[in-house]
């Protein structure tokens, strides 16, 4: 699995349970009709329940310069990791990165358990775009890798 490169996301919740976010490349679209994305998350990780409890989470697409980022949500520190950064909140209220390059801002429809995972399909309810839509973060072979889009070649 780790050859299977990915786009890494923070993915954040707020409400009952309280705020929480994670790093996750398990991400994906389904369907443009209701906008909707699933969220692969292990059971045993401490997001999972407050996901599920809030019933709402915030898909927010990271951009190579929140590597840092990223790992500090990947962390099992303590420390505030809602404190780098700026944050806002949309439709759901849950956690929005300000400098995201697309926030899904979304509510939980469909929980699907899977081996050692939940599968939670969402529901899109509102959309941020960033300033800088032209740059990427991926995890490919246990490491991140920035991406930058390529200005098409003049003929």
């Amino acid at each position: 699995m780790s050859r299977l490169g990915a786009a890494v996301n923070l993915v954040t919740t707020d409400g009952p349970e309280g705020r929480h976010g994670m790093t996750a490349s398990a991400v994906c679209s389904i369907t443009d009709q209701p906008p909707t994305l699933l969220v692969c998350v292990n059971r045993q990780n401490r997001s999972h329940d407050r996901f599920n409890a809030n019933g709402k989470l915030c898909v927010n697409v990271l951009a190579g310069r929140h590597e840092a980022l990223a790992t500090a949500f990947a962390s099992r520190g303590s420390e505030d990791r809602f404190a780098v950064d700026s944050w806002i909140r949309l439709a759901t209220g849950a956690p929005v990165l300000e400098s995201a390059v697309v926030a899904f801002d979304c509510k939980i429809v469909e929980r699907k358990v899977i081996g050692t995972h939940s599968v939670f399909y969402a529901q899109v309810e509102a959309t941020r775009l960033g300033a800088e839509p032209a740059e990427a973060l991926v995890w490919f072979d246990r490491r991140f890798h920035p991406l930058t889009a390529r200005m098409p070649e003049k003929v």
